[in-house]
């Protein structure tokens, strides 16, 4: 039944018309079970029915009109539980609707499951019998698997069908959503990245240009087999064996006589030559995958290599020099801070991500850099975005895909509403930032997400609280040498000279790795990251912390920031470190060149587990920083990157807010100074809770500095500890969301929640 299963889910994600599809999927399923009747509804949130798409079994003339209410009949009922329903005479049902159109009088037997994709019923997949029984564990196993592997196709094919409408009737696409990663709102057209050749990644499209194509496909086939001829002479001379076949296996399967004859005939019929790859291609997958012999199922990853590989000669042989528009927004399978670096200065005005969550280190980089994104827009199909006309709604996730008027207006209104209030925060950027009844509080930076900074200098902050030295290491293909670090450092440091510079040791591992020191884990955010590496490799460690004080010399403004600390003995064993690294400077230093600085040691807070040890941890350091991103995730479980869970990821989960508080309590008890540089202290609400907690200082990138010293400035502190004793009272993230929210409104604030609301 496996093998089943996937052929009937391949053949419908094939089909670029959703009702095709679904008429071919339930005449399949029907067969497959041997039943009398297969259909299939969707749903209809706008009129809150389900609507009879496709039916073998059911009368022809009821498709694309029969429609049932959410809350009524047997298929209303598997909506409403989400769960499957098996009954052996569903006209006894106390729930059984009877419609005559569908003409269904002589079935019985039902079994109805749910199409459920992240929590919401896209549809309900039935299959009737005329003998009045209950259908077996296995038949309702093989409906759940099969509507459950659906939901993603359905969701795909969706999109497939939204971008594939005529544009020219005046009506604007329905948006599509995914995880606000940045706030703002951008409008523009798409330029889309594709680093890699991928067919899942290819959108199916006929163009009837067969002639072009044939012509395309047989040139990307010639510089294929090229290709192969290069690698097998490369590998020649260090390999001897037989395992150098495989060339010579794919070249032959490159022939007219086998892959070649399909792709032309699927060309012939209309297909792209992309397209027509992709659906041999698959169609091969699925073949090989079904074998028994182990050896010839493997054979299928071949198939998908081979294919690979000619899509990339296709693409690349496509591939163009456009010049870019004076405005445009990228769009990528998963926006890269390189990405963003290369198009930062060339008119990139917003970013869409199709993986990728709010917290993913595009999405904090967007941020940084006052760019609208929007993340894990999974269903998209890439290819059809390049050039479309799109706005992309930052706050809410929404993203729409060539637009109106009416909605191009209300846009520009909300676009032209930032601009102002940007403009406005500008007349306090060099003001203190201090309650209007007299609360300060410390605004500084996070710097070192790209070379330039000196901007920075004006954002109106006292200092950089977070400075990130990984990603100088990141841009080579090597460790840098001390000599290297120093010259990095030296310049950063002489470049604020009267502020504190915060500077964090090497923090890889997780999301974030050097191509010449690769970590393979099976749970990386659990594994070997920050200081578990550094203290395992103490000659990277001792070179880099050398490094900072050297830069220091002269300059007395470094702090040293320990990160992704658990336990005391890596804070003693950091600072035995850096004590040894210190003495054997200031031994080499010419006497006359005055003693060496000590810079003042700190750790991040991020591991849930150090909050029950702050005590001992606050006799050992001189400043405690709270890396509320990290905290969050650790303690809600949820990977920050995986768009799956991102819903699930919130720094005002009341968890989260009340261990903030902790830690303020207690870094007050212990008379340490206390800061936060996650995402929270760039957002208003967040700022104001964090100010009545305690905290000394918050750092953020430069771009919100001006924005919450308006808010600090634009508040009591007294309201602030009001607002802050409700919200941590509150049970939910959604709860405290609405309150900050409706405060922000009545103090005058709305405007920081969204431009314009």
């Amino acid at each position: 039944m496996l093998t089943t299963l996937r052929r009937i889910v391949l053949e419908f994600s094939q089909d670029p018309k959703l009702q095709s599809a679904l008429l071919r999927m339930v005449s399949q399923v029907k067969k497959a079970m041997n039943t009398d009747c297969c259909s299939v509804y969707l749903a209809d949130y706008e009129k809150q029915n389900f609507l009879l798409m496709a039916s073998d079994g059911l009368a022809e003339d009821s498709l694309g009109h029969t429609t049932i209410g959410f809350s009524e009949g047997l298929v209303g009922l598997v909506g409403q539980r989400e769960e499957p329903l098996n009954i052996a005479n569903a006209k006894y049902h106390p729930h059984f609707k009877h419609i005559p159109e569908v003409r269904e009088e002589e079935l019985n037997a039902f079994l109805g499951t749910p199409i459920i994709h992240r929590r919401k019923v896209l549809g309900i997949l039935i299959i009737q019998q005329k003998e009045a029984r209950n259908f077996t564990e296995n038949e309702e196993a093989f409906l759940v698997t099969l509507s459950a592997q659906l939901a993603m196709v359905l969701v795909n094919a969706e999109a497939r069908g939204i971008l594939g409408q005529n544009q020219d009737n005046g009506k604007w696409l329905k948006q599509l959503t995914g995880v606000p990663g940045a706030p703002g709102v951008a409008m523009g057209n798409i330029v889309v990245s594709q680093p890699k050749a991928d067919l899942d990644s290819v959108s199916l499209q006929k163009v009837y240009a067969s002639a072009e194509q044939l012509k395309r496909y047989n040139e990307a086939v010639a510089r294929t087999r090229i290709d192969f001829a290069d690698m097998s002479v490369k590998l020649g001379d260090v390999i001897t064996d037989a395992s150098l076949d495989i060339f010579e296996v794919y070249k032959q399967l490159l022939d007219t006589a086998n892959l070649g004859k399909d792709v032309t005939s699927k060309i012939n019929s209309g297909w792209s030559a992309e397209s027509a790859l992709k659906l041999v291609i698959d169609t091969y997958i699925v073949k090989f995958e079904s074998i028994e012999d182990a050896y010839l199922r493997e054979r299928a990853s071949d198939i998908r290599d081979l294919g690979n590989r000619v899509l990339f000669n296709l693409q690349q042989q496509a591939r163009v020099d456009e010049s870019l528009p004076d405005e445009f927004i990228l769009a990528a399978q998963d926006v890269t801070a390189s990405m963003l670096a290369e198009y930062q200065h060339l008119g990139l005005k917003g970013i869409i991500s199709l993986s990728g969550s709010n917290n993913s280190h595009a999405a904090i980089l967007s941020r940084a850099l006052g760019l609208p994104a929007i993340m894990g827009v999974e269903s998209v199909p890439l290819a059809q975005l390049h050039q479309q006309l799109a706005i992309v709604d930052g706050y809410s996730g929404d993203l729409f895909i060539a637009p109106d008027e009416t909605l191009k207006r209300e846009y520009q209104h909300l676009i032209a509403e930032e601009d102002a209030l940007t403009v406005k925060v500008q007349q306090v950027v060099d003001l203190p930032a201090i309650t209007q009844d007299g609360k300060a509080i410390e605004l500084l930076l996070n710097a070192g997400l790209s070379t330039g900074f000196e901007h920075s200098l004006h954002a109106g902050a006292v200092g950089i609280g977070l400075y990130r030295t990984e990603i100088p290491f990141m841009n080579r293909s090597c460790f840098p040498s001390e000599q290297e670090q120093t010259l990095w450092y030296r310049h950063v440091l002489s470049a604020f000279p009267k502020q504190t510079v915060t500077m964090r040791t090497l923090d890889v591992g997780g999301d974030k790795s050097l191509p010449y020191f690769p970590i393979v884990e099976e749970n990386p955010f659990l594994g070997w990251r920050g200081i578990r590496i550094t203290l395992d490799h103490p000659e990277i460690f001792l070179l880099q912390v050398r490094a900072m004080i050297k830069a220091n010399h002269g300059q007395n403004n470094l702090e040293i920031m320990l990160p992704m600390i658990s336990s005391v003995s890596e804070v003693d064993d950091a600072i035995r470190l850096i004590n040894q690294a210190y003495y054997e400077l200031s031994s080499e230093l010419p006497e006359q060149e005055g003693k060496l600085p000590r810079p003042r040691i700190g750790i991040m807070l991020e591991v849930p587990g150090v909050i029950f040890q702050l005590k001992e941890l606050a006799r050992r350091v001189d400043f405690f920083s709270v890396g509320s991103n990290d905290l969050t995730q650790y303690l809600l479980a949820v990977d920050r990157n995986n768009a799956r869970v991102a819903s699930l990821y919130d720094g005002y989960h009341p968890a989260v807010l009340r261990a903030l508080k902790t830690i303020a309590d207690e870094s007050g008890k212990y008379m340490v100074p206390l800061s936060l540089c996650g995402e929270l202290a760039s957002d208003p609400g967040g700022a104001i809770l964090l100010l009545a907690m305690g905290y000394d200082k918050l750092s953020m990138n430069p771009h919100n500095v001006a924005r919450i010293k308006w808010v600090i400035r634009h508040i009591d502190f007294q309201r602030a500890k009001v607002i802050l004793a409700h919200a941590l009272s509150l049970e939910t993230a959604k709860q405290v969301h609405g309150y900050l929210n409706e405060q922000l409104e009545l103090v005058g604030l709305g405007g920081f929640v969204r431009a314009g609301m």
